[in-house]
């Protein structure tokens, strides 16, 4: 069962003391409010009955909430979206891509089986949600992605001078003006909310309007009449897929980049680990036990159904990670496909470290900043870092995660828990009560994540283990 409605957001972590307030009650500079709709359980009744060995089902509906307190019809611009557009943006490139069919980057023309998707109501209100300008103070205040990503485009200057660059959302322009500070020809910097005119006035009061150009408008819908040699987006959401950002990543490779162009960043890497958080359980749940020398423990259910109900997104840090990371799905930019991110599955096997407390998962991701590159396959299995190998690792294909030590090789951006905060935090996905584990104990199910039917900006996951 899927419940509420409205855009997605990037928003603070939710409260540990109370994970379902509404953001944007106390901040007027933003429109958020919590992340995550529901956690749905199935079969209710054997909550606090859990087991290692007995097999459980989350259903996880990975939507916004609090839809009446910012209903779906206040999101919306008022100001004849289509419209506009259609008056900005001349047909030639969408008839040449239903003509002709996608461009491999690589080479060569891909037959396309999509047509151009419709603006939705959907859409729509995730746009006018990025015209605040406190979800972009929030991205570009993370050091941590900011840094990065400017490094990453000093790293590869010589393949951005003299370019012709499209940066997919570029909010307030940041990164299309670090790729022109970095000497590229022309850089088309696409947005589709209403911070765009912010963007074009930061533009024009740094005297880059010969070379930035900014387009207000989806990349679905504008008009570029040139191939270019750069994409670079920040496309990332929580738990990496939500919100659905790369499709359109997809969209402007799949309509402009040269073959032989570059993608930034190229790579994406979808984690997910058992964890242990007794800190949190406690301050939630146990704190009920004694209120000021009253017992109020007959609130602990009602506790424990606010708390983790809802997915949270906040920060842990590496000694809350009971094994080593599993790879859920490994995307090269180059090459994913629209259908490929509609509905991913793994099965994965852990082995527990140590002896504790099992309170639920952890989802992270990385991306990487290089050119075309072979990499294995996805759903590999758990597979630690620095070269270490697992005792547990069964699958030849196996990928070990390796920290980069040369200048020259390619930048990461991590959000792993054992990595520096950033505003993505961690996704953490909490049992209602916790699981004993032993050392050694074997932790094995599957997960699929996939994009709601209703809204493709939201996501589902089902998630079963044992």
């Amino acid at each position: 069962m899927i419940i509420g409605s409205g855009p997605p957001q990037r928003v603070p972590p939710v409260s540990a003391s109370n994970p379902m307030q509404c953001r944007g009650q106390n901040t007027s500079s933003r429109t958020t409010h919590s992340l995550i709709r529901m956690l749905r359980r199935e079969g209710e009744g054997r909550r606090g009955e859990e087991t290692a060995e007995a097999e459980k089902t989350l259903f996880l509906p990975f939507l916004p909430s609090c839809p009446s307190c910012f209903p779906l019809s206040a999101m919306l611009p008022s100001d004849g979206y289509e419209q506009q557009l259609a008056r900005r943006l001349g047909p030639s490139q969408k008839e040449r891509l239903r003509k002709h069919g996608s461009r491999d980057s690589r080479g060569g023309f891909r037959a396309s089986s999509i047509e151009t998707p419709p603006c939705t109501d959907f859409d729509r209100a995730y746009f006018h949600s990025y015209s605040h300008v406190g979800i972009h103070e929030e991205m570009i205040k993370d050091r941590v992605r900011t840094d990065t990503y400017r490094a990453a485009i000093m790293q590869l200057q010589n393949s951005i001078a003299d370019k012709v660059v499209v940066d997919v959302g570029c909010g307030t322009g940041i990164l299309s003006i670090f790729c022109a500070q970095a000497g590229a020809k022309r850089v088309y910097a696409v947005e589709a909310s209403d911070i765009a005119a912010q963007a074009k006035e930061v533009v024009k009061t740094n005297n880059l309007s010969d070379k930035v150009i900014v387009l207000h408008g989806r990349v679905e819908d504008v008009n570029i009449d040139e191939e270019v040699d750069v994409i670079i987006s920040e496309w990332m959401g929580y738990m990496l897929l939500y919100e659905s950002m790369l499709s359109s990543v997809i969209t402007a490779r799949d309509r402009w980049l040269k073959p032989g162009g570059i993608i930034l960043p190229s790579h994406a890497t979808l984690y997910m680990a058992p964890v242990t958080h007794p800190e949190r359980y406690s301050e939630s749940i146990d704190f009920w036990r004694n209120v000021y020398g009253i017992d109020m423990s007959a609130v602990m259910p009602l506790a424990k159904q606010c708390a983790f109900e809802e997915p949270s997104v906040e920060t842990i840090s590496g000694e809350n990670v009971l094994t080593w990371p599993f790879v859920v799905k490994h995307v090269d930019c180059y090459t994913v496909t629209v259908q490929e991110l509609e509905s991913i599955t793994a099965k994965y096997r852990f082995t527990s470290m140590m002896q504790a407390p099992f309170h639920g998962f952890a989802f992270w991701f990385d991306v990487e900043f290089s050119g075309p590159a072979i990499f294995p396959n996805n759903n590999q299995s758990q597979s630690p870092p620095d070269d270490v190998a697992s005792s547990d690792i069964s699958s030849p294909r196996s990928n070990i995660r390796k920290k980069r030590k040369n200048l020259d090789e390619a930048l990461v951006l991590s959000t792993a828990p054992e990595d520096a905060p950033t505003h993505w935090q961690q996704t953490l996905v909490y049992f209602y009560d916790p699981i004993e584990v032993k050392q050694d104990q074997v932790i094995e199910g599957s997960i699929t994540i996939s994009q709601s039917k209703e809204n493709v900006r939201f996501l589902n996951i089902h998630l079963e283990y044992a």
